[in-house]
């Protein structure tokens, strides 16, 4: 097998995005590459993934969610 067909490239469902500056501080939540609100708070995160049908086991599974700007606890803005 060569080094090109070892590359695995993840498309999970859900994308966290960076925390955006705000009273208090949030993160833009896509899924499948839709914007679906803002969230504040990894509960947050997980009862939006319910609201569309994901059930999220594991927060740090590339499979399934993205962490993009830091990762399930950056909540504040630096």
């Amino acid at each position: 097998m060569t080094e090109i067909a070892s590359l695995r490239i993840s498309h999970p469902r859900i994308m966290v995005l960076g925390v955006q500056p705000g009273t208090p501080p949030f993160r833009i939540m896509e899924i499948d590459g839709v914007v679906v609100g803002t969230t504040r708070t990894i509960t947050e995160v997980l009862e939006t993934a319910a609201a569309f049908g994901i059930m999220v086991h594991d927060l740090d599974d590339p499979d399934v969610i993205r962490w993009v700007g830091g990762d399930k606890f950056t909540w504040r803005h630096h």
